[in-house]
This record gives structure tokens, C-alpha cells and sequence, in this order.
């Protein structure tokens, strides 16, 4: 660990510039968690957990991955307060952490306390903003048509199952099917393939990241379907110094929503391919 410190581990800087601490009471408000009077294993530090969420967005990578890198990487490890061996969030917990801090809208404001953490220790915004987009993976549910039907006219999983409060507690009517795009390898003559598209259900985490540091200032969690584009209101910061935003090629005809965030007439938008859709 000495020698991560030395090299320069840049999760020692986050926790020393972030006190995620001061995060706490409002975790606990949204997940409600009950006192463990009935028994059964405890569940995670949500400080801990929170963490979970700010390593998986910052590093686009999916819960599954998650579960594997947090026990793989020792700087992880250390951020995130667990000891070698001891156990860590399967990629089901982390799943339902960020569902229920969704849900209850805690996201959103854990997600501001962070910004104004980092802008009060002299962390401004600077550099333009790369936007991107991650599709985390949920279980697939299995409903007959009318629920189905039910799902997509939006209605909660305590309606379609009324009669069911355990069925309908381990039901997502929120995640959604979307189509993950990837490269297909070349031809043995070098021709180039089209791209594979994968069926994916979940959801779609999207962040704004400031290019200066590389610190996360603004996300939003949708389902899997949301066009990204669409989420260029939600994420884009206007307080950034610089007006780039760099973005995958498929939100070009989204730039008028950016510019107009920016409120600045010289802003433009810079693509670069795969930064988004990415899983």
C-alpha cells in the first residue's frame, strides 16, 4: 500500500478533497433500512456503497465488473475501507443500492453535495466535459403479456400484483430493453464487418466529467432505453470554464440542446466515437 501511495493513487487525493461522510444522512433517509431486529446479515456501509457507485462511473464499467475490479485492486480495496478477503458487494447489491437512491430521487442530491464539495476545495470545473453513458445490467423479468403490458403503461409493480407483495417486491418495472452496439472484428481480407448489436435490459447511467480532473459533476440514472442524446440536459454542466464537450458521435444532432446549456455562443461540441453505449 506504501507503494500506491508513493506512485500516487488518485483515490487517496478523492477521499482526501471529498468528505463523503457528510453524505451519510441522506443515505440513510432514502434507503430506510431497518434496525436488524429480524435478523439476517446486515447490509453494506452506504458511505461504502456510495463510494461503489463513484468507482463504477468514473471508470464506465458495469455492475459485474464492478463486483470483480472491487476485489482485484487493492487501491479499491483501500478506498473503500475492506480489509483482503473480506467480503464485498456482488454486482445484486449494487444493482439495488443505486435503484433505491434512484427511486427515492437521493441520487440527484448526493450527486449536487458532491459538486459543491469540490467546487468549496477549489476543484472548479475546468477543461470542457466528456458525457458518457454506461448500460448496467439488470435481471430479466419474466411476465406473461399482460403484464407486460402492464409494465410498459407504466404502471408499479405493487399494481400488477396486488394480491402478490413478494412477487411484486422482487419485480423491476423500471429497467428497460435497449440494444448495445460493438465493433465487429474485420474480414481475414481486412474488410470491415457492420457492428454487432447485443439486446441489453437495465438501465443507463449517465455522467458529465470534468476533463480538468477527471471528477465526476453531474449523472443521472434512466432505463436502458433512454435515447442518450435526450440526457444532455440532465448531465451538461453550464459552470464549466470551457464550452467543449466531447461526446459519442451518435448525440451530434443533440448539439443545439448543449449549446444552449453552455448559454455561450462560442460553444461546440468535440465527438469521439464509443463514448457511449458502452456496457
Amino acid at each position: 500500500m506504501k507503494r500506491l501511495s508513493a506512485f500516487g493513487d488518485p483515490l487517496e487525493v478523492l477521499a482526501q478533497v471529498v468528505d463523503f461522510e457528510a453524505f451519510r444522512p441522506t443515505l440513510v433517509a432514502a434507503l430506510a433500512y431497518s434496525d436488524g431486529a429480524k435478523g439476517g446479515r446486515p447490509p453494506y456501509d452506504p458511505v461504502t456503497m456510495l463510494k461503489v457507485l463513484v468507482l463504477a462511473a468514473q471508470n464506465n464499467v458495469s455492475d459485474a465488473r464492478m463486483e470483480y475490479l472491487i476485489r482485484d485492486r487493492l487501491s479499491w480495496l483501500r478506498f473503500l475501507g475492506f480489509d483482503l478477503g473480506a467480503p464485498t458487494p456482488d454486482a445484486n447489491t449494487i444493482r439495488v443500492f443505486r435503484e433505491r437512491l434512484t427511486a427515492d430521487g437521493a441520487l440527484d442530491t448526493v450527486f449536487a453535495d458532491f459538486d459543491r464539495q469540490l467546487k468549496e476545495r477549489g476543484y472548479l470545473p475546468m477543461g470542457g466535459q466528456i458525457v458518457d453513458a454506461t448500460l448496467v445490467a439488470a435481471p430479466k423479468q419474466r411476465n406473461t403479456e399482460a403484464e407486460k403490458a402492464a409494465v410498459k403503461e407504466g404502471k408499479s409493480a405493487a399494481e400488477i400484483w396486488p394480491d402478490e407483495p413478494a412477487k411484486a417486491r422482487q419485480k423491476d418495472t423500471d429497467a428497460r430493453w435497449t440494444l448495445k452496439f460493438a465493433k465487429a472484428r474485420p474480414t481475414a481480407d481486412g474488410r470491415p464487418q457492420p457492428d454487432i448489436a447485443i439486446p441489453s435490459f437495465g438501465y443507463k447511467s449517465s455522467v458529465s466529467i470534468c476533463r480538468a480532473f477527471g471528477f465526476i459533476r453531474k449523472g443521472k440514472t434512466t432505463d436502458g432505453a433512454r435515447y442518450d442524446g435526450r440526457m444532455l440536459r440532465d448531465v451538461v454542466t453550464g459552470d464549466n470554464t470551457a464550452s467543449d464537450v466531447w461526446a459519442d458521435t451518435g448525440d451530434c444532432q443533440d448539439f443545439r440542446v448543449w449549446a444552449g446549456i453552455m448559454g455561450k455562443k462560442e460553444s461546440h461540441y468535440v465527438p469521439t466515437q464509443g463514448a457511449g453505449n458502452s456496457g
